[in-house]
């Protein structure tokens, strides 16, 4: 039995964790997986774009479909910058004389 000071402990930990955004929670898996699920586990809650990433592929991996096509094309056409009608004129050069 936990006495009342390893529990208000505990309570306020979970509750840091809470206001973080992060979850505790317990998954069964084989004693191998172990380091691979909680390396996973702790880059998904890091954040930022390699998350975003990761957490793409292994959504992927588990839904089993293919990656769609045209993903670049699709982010070029919601760039700001379609319809700006942008001339970009570059000058014009011959190049520099070598005398071999």
């Amino acid at each position: 039995m936990a006495s009342n000071s390893q529990r208000r402990a505990i309570r306020e930990y979970r509750s840091r964790l809470t206001a973080r955004g992060l979850a505790r929670f317990e998954v069964l898996g084989l004693d191998t997986d172990r380091d691979l699920i909680r390396s996973l586990a702790r880059r998904l809650a890091e954040g930022g774009p390699e998350a975003s990433r990761l957490r793409a592929v292994v959504s992927q991996g588990i839904a089993g479909e293919a990656p769609s096509k045209g993903g670049i094309l699709a982010a070029l056409r919601r760039s700001p910058l379609v319809g700006a009608d942008l001339d970009l004129p570059r000058p014009r050069e011959e190049g520099r004389q070598v005398n071999l």
